[in-house]
């Protein structure tokens, strides 16, 4: 009888591991908007359109994420181009360093869920992308829960899947320079 029960037990026992296993995968692979922002327009100037980075328009709500896609062997992302130079459409220093970086340095930022309270800096992560893959360290944030403001140079916050990349990783991936800005990737760490 004693065996019957350990049997039974054991058994259950398996079950809700599993279903506990199972719901915590599920619920780390969601990653839901965390709010709003109303984009409100940039005094003249302020919003560096180089690269072709977006500015915040007037009375546009801008959806915000605290989260990032569960990151994989393969995670899929959007590949975007970011100066991280002085003066360049990234804004202010590296959020990692405090730094600026060149252009032909391949370096990235993470959108924030990914970058983790700085938890990635100055890691590498390849890039796999055009048929061709490329090492790059993580620097900075592309920041998902704040835009719209001086500290974000008046551009709305980034959507929560995006490795922003220096022309040196467009460069590594062989992209036509006509079609830098906008790729689908998958990354790994």
């Amino acid at each position: 009888m004693k065996n019957n029960f350990g049997s039974k037990a054991s058994f259950l026992l398996l079950c809700f591991l599993l279903i506990t296993n199972y719901l915590y995968s599920c619920r780390a692979q969601q990653c839901r908007p965390s709010g709003r922002i109303e984009g409100k327009k940039p005094p003249p100037g302020q919003c560096n359109q180089e690269n072709d980075s977006d500015c915040c328009k007037q009375g546009k709500m801008y959806t915000t994420y605290e989260c990032s896609p569960l990151v994989t062997t393969h995670t899929k992302a959007y590949l975007t181009l970011n100066s991280f130079e002085k003066d360049g459409d990234g804004g202010g220093p590296s959020e990692c360093d405090n730094q600026y970086h060149s252009d032909d340095t391949p370096v990235v930022a993470l959108s924030t869920g990914w970058f983790n309270h700085k938890s990635r800096c100055h890691k590498k992560i390849t890039i796999h992308g055009n048929g061709r893959s490329v090492e790059a360290m993580v620097v900075d944030e592309c920041d998902s829960t704040m835009g719209c403001d001086a500290d974000h140079d008046y551009q709305p916050p980034c959507p929560n899947n995006i490795v922003d990349a220096s022309k040196a990783v467009w460069e590594a991936l062989g992209v036509p320079k006509d079609n830098w800005g906008g790729l689908e990737i998958t990354w790994s760490e």
